[in-house]
């Protein structure tokens, strides 16, 4: 088949844009409304997406005053629009950082059995202090130390996955054996970070491992990437550092003997779309001028990591910040924003503007045509495999992507039709194998 886009609409309360709430169209409650979600997973899966997203972290994040805060914990929702779902992938993210293996480990292979092999692990180590605090921490971890923390705790997720085999159920009545002891197999984990002895207590679901998705772009996360992920949710500003990074990743992950094809690198792009360019232009404005600016300030001086008072509004950032290998925190966020504000001469007001869509995303205002020519050329210009879908406002940002945009990429022979019969689990619709399991893999070598 001719290559196809992966798409994953990234669901987040209102929006993306930190003003999306304060629009007349927008409910301030529908981050914790069932009926919210609903709709928006059955508006993807219309749309013929891989799969949706939702983010996390174990921490009330910024200013309450700022926008919608707090957010129903990701498993659980997905769990309940696995049940409102029959297609679309169910990804969430959990930090190797505040979890244990174990738990997540049968967390992850639940909602996998419960959707049928729809399940997706976006795999982060968590920054920032404030959510190192709530969990008996004085500081964040350093960052090598967190993504070594990670790495030990993926090996030992998977493991767990393996703990049963694919036939270890036997359920014969007439001998009264309902499962095959022999094809069980506990992990005996001793590493530096955790120590895990049992098999899991849930059968190996349909996908094996659920996928593992992964969003840092630093130096440790590109490694870790290449190790790992599946699919790789990043962001950048122009083509030339999408290129850069793709070809990049794609490089090592041949490097680690993996096939480059079994990593899918996926951009945020948020779209505004109006109906002319000047429409759609309009649209942006609007949110940019419900920007309250204060909030702008302080979460950009937290991500900087400069003291409150920093930045002035009208001064683009200073000149003696400190460099990459200086933060602990989110590194290549960081890297893109101060580049960001640098080639742009953006003063601090303009950058805030920039980054209240996306947070450091690309942002495109623009008809239907110009975003499907934008996808269509980061496409084929082997800057991506496919987009991470954040619209601006929702649920109608994401209605306009699906009855605008959808049509004209599928036009193009560039996003399916319809589903299909063929390939069901995430795994698939993303064109990865289910993966041999590791212990079964190990005593077909010894023969």
């Amino acid at each position: 088949m001719p290559r196809q886009l992966h798409l994953n609409a990234f669901l987040m309360n209102t929006g993306h844009h930190e003003a999306s709430w304060r629009l007349p169209e927008s409910d301030p409650h529908a981050h914790v409304e069932l009926g919210h979600y609903v709709r928006l997973a059955r508006t993807a899966e219309r749309g013929t997406f891989d799969s949706l997203f939702l983010a996390d972290g174990p921490q009330l994040w910024g200013n309450v005053a700022q926008r919608p805060a707090g957010a129903l914990e990701p498993l659980t929702l997905l769990t309940a629009l696995a049940t409102a779902t029959e297609h679309i992938g169910l990804i969430a993210t959990a930090s190797t950082s505040y979890n244990s293996p174990y738990n997540l480990a049968r967390k992850f292979a639940s909602l996998d059995i419960i959707s049928r092999g729809r399940a997706g692990w976006n795999i982060v180590t968590t920054a920032g202090a404030e959510a190192a605090r709530n969990f008996g921490l004085d500081a964040e971890p350093a960052h090598a130390e967190r993504y070594a923390r990670a790495a030990e705790f993926v090996d030992v997720a998977l493991k767990l996955w393996d703990s049963w085999e694919d036939d270890a159920i036997v359920g014969d009545k007439d001998a009264g054996v309902w499962g095959d002891d022999a094809k069980i197999h506990p992990p005996r984990h001793q590493g530096t970070y955790f120590s895990v002895e049992g098999a899991l207590n849930v059968p190996r679901s349909p996908q094996g491992y659920p996928l593992l998705v992964q969003a840092g772009s630093s130096e440790d996360g590109k490694r870790f990437a290449a190790r790992y992920a599946e699919a790789v949710f990043t962001a950048q500003q122009t083509l030339k550092d999408a290129q850069e990074f793709y070809s990049d990743l794609k490089a090592r992950a041949r490097h680690a003997g993996r096939d480059p094809e079994h990593i899918k690198v996926l951009p945020g792009i948020v779209p505004v779309i109006g109906s002319t360019e000047a429409e759609a232009r309009a649209a942006e404005q609007l949110l940019e001028d419900h920007i309250v600016h204060t909030h702008g300030v302080a979460n950009l001086e937290r991500l900087l990591q400069l003291p409150s008072g920093s930045l002035e509004l009208d001064a683009e950032l200073p000149a003696d910040l400190p460099s990459e290998d200086a933060i602990e925190g989110a590194k290549s966020r960081y890297t893109l924003v101060v580049e960001l504000a640098r080639r742009e001469r953006l003063t601090v007001r303009q950058l805030i503007g920039r980054l209240g869509g996306g947070r450091g995303h690309l942002t495109f205002a623009g008809t239907p045509e110009q975003v499907a020519d934008e996808i269509e050329r980061w496409f084929t210009l082997g800057a991506a495999d496919g987009f991470n879908i954040m619209p601006a406002v929702l649920p109608s940002g994401l209605e306009l992507f699906v009855d605008h945009v959808v049509p004209l990429l599928r036009a193009r022979g560039l996003l399916r039709e319809e589903y299909g019969p063929r390939r069901t689990t995430l795994r698939e619709r993303y064109g990865l194998p289910r993966p041999a399991n590791q212990y079964t893999a190990a005593v077909d070598q010894l023969v």
